[in-house]
């Protein structure tokens, strides 16, 4: 299932007059959000950029809006109740394998040792650490994938660590 966004009356003023709110980058995003094109078309777009961040703070400021969710069965209108989840978490099983757990776990820990600085994510990794099922790691998630964009080296691996990590979370 994937989330169709498209700009907002406010956004499509954006693009015209050019307020100076928007950095260039996410000026960009801007840009490419059609109406057609689905949040995993656009990462292949923009692969080095927090995506997920940027399309939350573009529909903050009421520049953009869900416009359809793509499914199995097609493109259907955007839904009335809740949205899904652009970070693309997968259902997970009935039984949910402690291995898969244990590998999301150490990923993150491992990703954050090796991006971030020593003593930022201390807290964060111990918190993940303690983490006793998937429901509860993917708690540590936004801050996981934060901490890893606001790295310099991370940054530019960010959206390909999120998905590796993705498949077992």
């Amino acid at each position: 299932m994937g989330v169709v966004f498209a700009k907002t009356a406010k956004g499509q003023q954006e693009i015209a007059n050019r307020s100076g709110e928007l950095s260039p980058r996410v000026r960009r995003v801007l840009i490419l959000i059609d109406g057609r094109r689905s949040v995993e078309a656009l990462r292949e777009l923009v692969t080095a950029d927090d995506l997920t961040h940027t399309l939350g703070a573009l529909e903050e400021l009421g520049l953009i809006e869900v416009n359809s969710v793509v499914t199995d069965k097609g493109v259907q209108s955007a839904p009335s109740g809740p949205l899904p989840s652009i970070t693309a978490f997968r259902e997970l099983p009935i039984a949910p394998d402690p291995r898969e757990l244990e590998m999301a776990r150490h990923f993150m820990i491992n990703t954050l040792k090796s991006f971030c600085s020593l003593y930022g994510p201390i807290s964060l990794m111990t918190n993940i650490n303690s983490a006793g099922s998937h429901e509860k790691l993917r708690e540590h998630f936004p801050n996981w994938y934060h901490m890893i964009v606001d790295s310099r080296t991370g940054r530019r691996r960010a959206e390909e660590l999120r998905n590796d990590l993705l498949k077992v979370l």
